[in-house]
Parts: structure tokens; C-alpha cells; sequence
């Protein structure tokens, strides 16, 4: 069964491409549906897949031998897994985990690379992207290197407010430590500061967003480039599926 129609498509890499393009890797798309915590590429292990999510959040994880793992990226549906394979790599050091289940389109590798081969002007979009996803790790490094804890949760859940439908975005404290590199203590601390601030509101396993434009102010300067790159190169970022504004809290 061919991938969906490119009007139905929410992945914005796909709806970026033009109707030759899509046309020529329709056929070889196959709707999966993914589970919270399923590996979707393993370190180093050869791609037998690329995908391209409709729905649902993506963690790239680093796992040092001998230190805990920790999220050097992420991607949902603005993007594929694995970029890696558009540069010409069989495998990658990184783990690629699925935090929130959803619906993705996957393509046999080999398929993909044929399909680049015989449109280059697809393998220069699949580029551009890769551009953004470059930006978006060294945004995080910047973020690691330099924020504090409440500022890198704050870049964090923007990062997945972008990639999921609404303002309930369904994050553990524990899944929080792992992707921002910190002890439990920490997050809910950072959590209890932006809440404090009315940023958020935090329930079990439920983060709410409430005032996005604050959430950015937060972030500071990690936050914004990769994402104003991927609109100049690509299209537009984020679905217009909520605005998370100030909801009227008294002082």
C-alpha cells in the first residue's frame, strides 16, 4: 500500500518536497505505528530504514561505555531518522528511541538512496534539513555549555511543544532528567521555577504549556536559530494547533 496523499501528509519535510518528488517515493512509503520506547535504529547497526514521522517524538541518544545516556537530539515531524543515511553512512554511534508514540511513514534504505540518486533535486532538499538538524545540535551544545537547568528544560519542552499536537505534552520528571543530562533532584526543581513563573503546569506525567512566548524568553538564545533556518529552507516550523497563550493567572 502506497505512503498517504501529499495533501494528507504532516511530516513537513515531505509536504516541503515538490509533487515529482513525493510522487517518486510514494510508492515505497509504508505507514508504521510506533511505541513509547521502542528502538527504531540501534548503535551502530546498519539502516534498514529511514522514516519520516506524521506524529509522535524521537530522542537521538548518545551512550558513552561507561556514562549514563543522554539526548543529543530529537526529531518528530519535522524531519527523518536517520539524516545519517543521506550522507552516504550504512550505521551511526547514535540510538534512535521513540519517547512519544505516534504514526510514521518508513522507507526501505535502499529505496531511499535509489530515489536521491535519480532526483537530485531530492537529495538537495533531504540537505537542506539536514542544515537545520546540524543548527539544532549545536543549539543544544550551546545549551548544555552555558544554561541553566531551567533554561535548558525550557528550550527542551519548547523543542517538543513544536513537534507535538496541543499544550499537554505527556513528559516524565525521569524522561526529563535523561534527555537534559541531569539528576531527577534538578528537573523538578526547574519544573517548580518555570511553574512558579506560570509558564507551565505540571501534573504526573503531564506538562502543560501555558504561555509559549514566556517558555521562549526562557530558553534565551538556544533557542530560535535552528528553527528560523528550517522556515527559510523548508517551510513552515511548527502547526498552528494551539497558541498557548497567558491564561488570565492573577498575581
Amino acid at each position: 500500500m502506497p505512503g498517504p496523499n501529499r495533501s494528507s501528509l504532516r511530516n513537513g519535510l515531505l509536504r516541503a518536497l515538490e509533487q515529482d518528488e513525493y510522487t517518486l517515493l510514494q510508492p515505497y512509503l509504508e505507514p508504521v505505528q510506533m511505541t513509547k520506547g521502542e528502538v527504531v535504529i540501534g548503535s551502530n547497526e546498519p539502516f534498514d530504514y529511514a522514516y519520516f514521522p506524521q506524529s509522535g517524538l524521537a530522542s537521538i541518544l548518545s551512550k558513552p561505555s561507561k556514562s549514563p545516556q543522554v539526548e543529543v537530539g530529537l526529531c518528530g515531524r519535522d524531519g527523518m531518522v536517520s539524516p545519517a543515511l543521506v550522507l552516504g553512512a550504512d550505521r551511526t554511534p547514535h540510538e534512535t528511541q521513540v519517547q512519544v508514540e505516534g504514526t510514521w511513514l518508513r522507507i526501505e534504505a535502499e529505496a531511499l538512496r535509489q530515489s536521491v540518486r535519480q532526483r537530485p533535486s531530492l537529495r538537495d532538499i533531504l540537505m537542506r534539513y539536514i542544515q537545520t538538524f546540524l543548527l539544532m545540535l549545536s543549539q543544544t551544545a550551546l545549551s548544555n555549555g552555558t544554561g541553566k537547568v531551567e533554561e535548558r528544560l525550557a528550550r527542551w519542552l519548547l523543542l517538543a511543544h513544536d513537534r507535538l499536537d496541543g499544550d499537554d505534552l505527556p513528559l516524565t520528571h525521569e524522561f526529563l532528567s535523561l534527555m537534559l543530562g541531569v539528576h531527577r533532584p534538578g528537573v523538578t526543581n526547574a519544573i517548580h521555577v518555570l511553574e512558579g513563573a506560570r509558564m507551565i503546569r505540571a501534573k504526573r506525567s503531564v506538562i502543560t504549556v501555558l504561555d509559549r512566548g514566556r517558555l521562549k524568553e526562557a530558553a534565551g538564545n538556544a533557542y530560535g536559530m535552528a528553527e528560523a533556518e528550517y522556515e527559510r529552507l523548508i517551510g513552515p516550523f511548527r502547526d498552528q494547533h494551539s497558541t498557548a497563550e497567558p491564561q488570565g493567572f492573577s498575581a
